[in-house]
């Protein structure tokens, strides 16, 4: 192939600022805000779960709670009704006695069963309903650091596209200096290894850091001046400069 001295040249600055714009793309993959709002997020949607979850508790406690309030009203207001019939008079038959008497007692016990039953709902409830204010103040506080680092990540990536903006309109301006096929080799190269072309400098490739030798250097000096030449060691075309040693 075979190429303008002053358009394989170009090449050298299209390499710079590829390598730039590679530096500014992976510092827009790696911004720490990134992985931090990856962190929160994934929190505050476990915080979302529990909240779910424990607030579902609560309220099935607190169904339980009426229910068993409800029950020991049932069985005070019976045990009120026997207690007036016994103090009324009313039964007069020892054995019916006996009996009002004892039914009493076991209401009464029964009551007192059901009465802890309340407490002890009303503790697991309130147990419940301090976890889900807990919960629902940690969510609202991960919530709020999270638009902070949102808008931080915003501010950072505006300033890292207005940076990509121009270095890619700097490209374009480059790019329309070298010949198509020169370019195609170019990104073919990029794409492979990275870094498309390199400067031969005092005999050695920029960009695989090796150093030619003497039958190599004899040959790019014979070449023609528009000849592309390509590093036999990394395969990158080889751009020759006045600093090239040659």
């Amino acid at each position: 192939m075979k190429a303008a001295p002053e358009a394989q040249k170009r090449l050298l600055e299209l390499a710079e600022l590829d390598a730039v714009l590679d530096r500014l793309a992976h510092r827009r993959r790696t911004l720490p805000e990134l992985a931090e709002i990856d962190e929160r997020s994934a929190k505050l949607a476990r915080l979302a779960t529990e909240v779910i979850t424990v607030e579902t508790e609560a309220g099935d406690l607190a169904r339980e709670q009426t229910k068993a309030e409800s029950d020991v009203d049932a069985v005070r207001v019976r045990a009120e009704r026997d207690q007036s019939r016994l103090d009324s008079g009313q039964v007069s038959s020892p054995r019916d006695l006996s009996n009002l008497q004892s039914e009493i007692v076991s209401l009464h016990r029964r009551q007192g069963d059901l009465e802890d039953v309340v407490l002890e709902i009303m503790e697991r409830r309130e147990t419940a309903d301090a976890r889900v204010t807990q919960l629902s103040a940690e969510r609202a506080e991960i919530g709020s650091g999270l638009t902070t680092l949102e808008e931080k990540r915003d501010i950072a990536l505006g300033g890292l596209d207005k940076e990509i903006g121009e270095a890619q309109g700097k490209r374009g301006g480059i790019t329309a200096d070298i010949p198509a096929d020169l370019l195609a080799l170019y990104e073919k190269l990029r794409g492979q290894y990275g870094v498309g072309a390199a400067m031969l400098h005092g005999g050695r490739c920029q960009g695989c850091k090796v150093t030619l030798s003497i039958a190599d250097i004899n040959r790019i000096r014979a070449a023609a001046r528009d000849e592309v030449i390509r590093c036999e060691e990394c395969r990158r075309i080889l751009v020759r400069t006045p600093e090239s040693g040659l």
